[in-house]
This record gives structure tokens, C-alpha cells and sequence, in this order.
């Protein structure tokens, strides 16, 4: 399997989180590498993504729906609905935070991990717009989950990159599952 096919380590670290029989949510999924990786693991999982094309083998998979919707020029498409898990990679846009994070059903989990500024030096996404600030991720979430884990750096594996990654509760510091 090509590597940008497997999911991230990222996300496969922290799955286990995510609440027993939970549904589960990939935002702009892409291929949906982590798609696919939840509903093996069990969960009901919606891939979202504004193309369509993409999305067709995935909705014939077992415990994968799909939803076509454009995140940045449509309306939201999930007022009102919670998921036990939030999956965002590879994808940032900064006005869609504040509904990201609604998407959270108590003791669900965020899992994020997208580009950071220097990331320009190793390729797209080059625009600022598109790359998080240094420690912007965790101030972004900080006040409003409770904190697992985050990491911001340069990775080289599957490919060189500059990223952030977190992984945060909706939920009190005692109720946090075990890693």
C-alpha cells in the first residue's frame, strides 16, 4: 500500500480513544485512508469531501457513509450533529474551527494533524493561509478540550513535512481514557 494511502500514525495512535461503537467523522477525507481504518476498527463513520468521485468506493464499504458537501463555499452540513470522533488531516480551514470543534459529542475525540508555516520549504501547501502558526493548533483547542497530546515539527516520514498534530477530549481531565 502506497504510504499516503495508509493512514497516519497520528490518527492510528489515538483511534483507541474514541469511545467503543462510536461514529466518527473524516472531514475533507481525500482518498479516506482514515475512513476506512475507523470502520475497520468498528466504528460508523461519515467521509465527507466536496468531491464526489472520491467518495464513490467509499460509500460501498461496510460502516462507511458518505456526504458531498464543500466545507468552505456551502453551508455547514452538520449543524446540530455530534461525533464521538473528529478526524481532520492534511486540511485547514481557519473558519471552520469554531463548527469543528461543536462536532464533538462528550468524551469525544479530536484527532487533528495538518501543515505548519516552513512546511513551503518541502512543497504545497505553500500559502500561509493554509499553514498553521507556531502553537496555533493548541491555542486554537487549549480553552475548550482537554489536551492528550500535540507535537509541532518537522517530520520525514511518509514524505518530509512541517506539521502540528493534536489530539484532545471533550471531557474533564479524570474522565480521559488510558493510552
Amino acid at each position: 500500500m502506497h504510504l499516503l494511502e495508509s493512514p497516519s500514525p497520528w490518527v492510528t495512535r489515538f483511534a483507541t480513544l474514541i469511545p467503543k461503537d462510536g461514529r466518527a467523522i473524516d472531514l475533507a477525507c481525500g482518498s479516506g485512508r482514515h475512513a476506512r481504518h475507523l470502520a475497520t476498527m468498528g466504528y460508523q463513520v461519515e467521509a465527507v469531501d466536496r468531491d464526489v468521485a472520491i467518495l464513490e468506493p467509499l460509500s460501498a464499504l461496510p460502516g462507511v457513509t458518505t456526504k458531498c458537501a464543500d466545507l468552505e463555499g456551502g453551508p455547514w452540513p452538520y449543524f446540530g450533529e455530534v461525533f464521538d470522533g473528529v478526524i481532520v488531516t492534511r486540511y485547514l480551514y481557519r473558519p471552520l474551527m469554531p463548527q469543528i470543534l461543536s462536532l464533538l459529542a462528550p468524551g469525544g475525540v479530536l484527532i487533528y494533524e495538518t501543515f505548519m508555516t516552513g512546511h513551503e520549504l518541502f512543497g504545497k501547501p505553500s500559502n500561509p493561509a493554509y499553514l498553521l502558526r507556531p502553537g496555533e493548533l493548541l491555542d486554537l483547542v487549549k480553552s475548550r478540550l482537554t489536551i492528550v497530546a500535540f507535537e509541532q515539527g518537522r517530520i520525514d516520514s511518509p514524505a518530509q513535512a512541517m506539521v502540528q498534530r493534536i489530539c484532545a477530549v471533550r471531557g474533564k481531565t479524570g474522565s480521559l481514557p488510558t493510552i
